[in-house]
């Protein structure tokens, strides 16, 4: 009967409101990759910093965000087929997915530490590590570059046109997912014991 108790109480946590909570919210902010927005307008940093700031368990952390991403990267397949579809296995995903992971960690920064400021050098710093890896990828992986250092200078400026997106659809979505729940906190105070 005891050996049984903390598999019990493992599972209570797991399936409790906040945690289920927060898989709602990074859920709900991935799917809205699927309404038309600008190019490069994504809710990606924020959800991987949100994440990692608010989830208890580190694991869940990294596991939600990224499956997340998954199912709008499969609906957005989905939908739009052709060139997306074919982005699947290539460089650039896996550039994407690795930078989510590393803006997760970046989120455990965050724990028991939220504030604006925090939230927006955070999230600033977030955006600019998918700038560089990804633009570093697309400089690696597409013909279009060559590769020299020239080369890799032209796919970094060639970004700049969508870092501005970026910037600011890390920022609306972090003042919607930090300050949405903190108001949640404040309102119901058992979410705070269920997370970071």
């Amino acid at each position: 009967m005891n050996a049984t108790a903390p598999n019990a109480s493992s599972a209570h946590r797991t399936f409790a409101p906040g945690p289920l909570l927060l898989a709602t919210l990074i859920f709900v902010a991935a799917l809205t990759r699927l309404l038309p927005h600008p190019p490069n307008f994504s809710p990606v940093a924020a959800i991987a910093l949100f994440g990692g700031a608010y989830f208890a368990a580190r694991h869940w952390a990294l596991i939600v965000p990224l499956v997340a991403l998954l199912v709008s990267d499969i609906a957005l397949a989905a939908i739009n087929g052709g060139d997306y579809a074919s982005w699947f296995g290539g460089l650039s995903m896996w550039l994407v997915y690795a930078c989510t992971a590393l803006t997760t960690v970046l989120g455990f920064g965050l724990r028991g530490k939220v504030g604006g400021g925090r939230v927006l050098g955070y999230s600033l710093l977030g955006t600019a590590i998918f700038f560089l890896v990804t633009n570093f990828g697309a400089w690696l992986g597409y013909p279009t570059y060559p590769q020299t250092l020239g080369g890799l200078g032209m796919a970094y400026v060639a970004g700049i046109p969508f870092l501005k997106w970026s910037v600011a659809s890390t920022l609306f979505y972090a003042a919607v997912l930090f300050g949405g729940f903190s108001l949640l906190r404040q309102w119901a105070p058992s979410l705070r014991a269920q997370t970071a």
